[in-house]
C-alpha cells in the first residue's frame, strides 16, 4: 500500500478540489467518509477510485473488514495530518473514499405495486436532504425525487448527514415538469405541503399510490406545484412560528403516509 506523508500530493490536492460540485462533475466522482458509508455504497454497487486509509484512526473503526474487498491498487495510507487536510467531519474513523457517481433518473426508479415517494422541490442546503433520505430510509418508502435542486446530491455534507442513506434510497434528480409528468404516467396522487392548505395531514387519504412534495423552509413551494399538485395540505401549528424544518416536517408526513399503510 503505497504511503502519503505530504499535503502536497497530487492525489491530496484533488480531494480538496472535490469539495466543488464543478469539479465532481468534471470527474465523474465525489467523496464519501467513513467505513460503514462505504460499506453501504460497497453493496449498492458504486464502483470505487481510491481509499485513503490512515491507521491511527482506522483502528477505531466498527467495520474493519470493509476495506477486504478493495483492491490493493487503490488503497492509500495516509499520515494523520494529511487526512485531518481531506476530513470533512470530526471523530472520523480515519477512511475516505472516492467513488464514480452514479445515474440518477427517472426511469432508474423501481417503484412497488403502491408506490409512496418523497418529491423535494428545489432544496439548497445539502444536510437537510440528507436528512430526509435518512428519514426515507427507515420509513422503507419507495424513493426521493429532487426537482430542480439547489444544491449537489453527492456534497460530501449529504453523505455525512445522510449517514450513507444516500445509497440505500433510490433517489431520481429531474426537472419538476418532468416530476409532474412522471406521476401522471404512473397514476401516482401529488400532496404539496403547504401553509396556507385548508386540509388537514391526518385527515389525508396516503394508502392510494402517493408523492409528498415538500418546498424550501424560506419560500415553500414554487406556484407550480401550488398549482399542479392533486392535493394540499399542512401540519398543525400552534406556536409562534408558521414552519418547521423540512427534513421535519417530511418526517411528519412520511410517517403519517407510512402508519395508515400498517407500518
Amino acid at each position: 500500500m503505497e504511503k502519503i506523508t505530504s499535503l502536497q500530493n497530487p492525489k491530496i490536492k484533488n480531494i480538496v478540489k472535490l469539495s466543488k460540485s464543478k469539479e465532481r462533475r468534471a470527474q465523474n466522482l465525489f467523496i464519501i467518509e467513513g467505513a460503514r458509508e462505504l460499506s453501504l455504497a460497497l453493496a449498492a454497487g458504486y464502483e470505487i477510485d481510491s481509499v485513503f486509509v490512515c491507521p491511527e484512526l482506522f483502528i477505531k473503526t466498527d467495520y474493519p473488514r470493509v476495506l477486504k474487498s478493495i483492491v490493493e491498487s487503490k488503497l492509500f495510507e495516509v499520515s494523520k495530518i494529511v487526512f485531518e487536510k481531506i476530513a470533512y467531519r470530526e471523530g472520523s474513523d480515519g477512511l475516505l473514499t472516492l467513488a464514480k457517481q452514479k445515474s440518477h433518473t427517472l426511469t432508474d426508479l423501481k417503484l412497488t405495486a403502491n408506490p409512496l415517494l418523497i418529491l423535494l422541490e428545489a432544496v439548497e442546503k445539502p444536510g437537510n436532504l440528507g436528512a430526509v433520505l435518512r428519514t426515507i430510509d427507515a420509513a422503507q418508502a419507495d424513493a426521493v425525487i429532487i426537482c430542480d435542486p439547489a444544491t449537489d446530491i453527492y456534497n460530501p455534507n449529504t453523505i455525512r448527514s445522510s449517514v450513507g442513506c444516500l445509497f440505500t434510497v433510490q433517489t431520481a434528480v429531474c426537472s419538476s415538469q418532468e416530476a409532474l409528468d412522471f406521476l401522471h404516467k404512473k397514476g401516482i396522487k401529488s400532496f404539496a405541503a403547504e401553509l396556507e392548505a385548508s386540509q388537514w395531514y391526518q385527515d389525508t387519504d396516503f394508502t392510494q399510490p402517493s408523492a409528498i412534495v415538500m418546498g424550501t423552509e424560506a419560500d415553500g413551494l414554487t406556484p407550480f406545484w401550488l398549482q399542479n399538485a392533486d392535493y394540499r395540505i399542512k401540519i398543525p401549528m400552534r406556536g409562534k412560528i408558521d414552519s418547521l424544518n423540512v427534513s421535519v416536517s417530511t418526517a411528519i408526513l412520511t410517517f403519517e403516509a407510512m402508519r395508515q399503510r400498517g407500518f
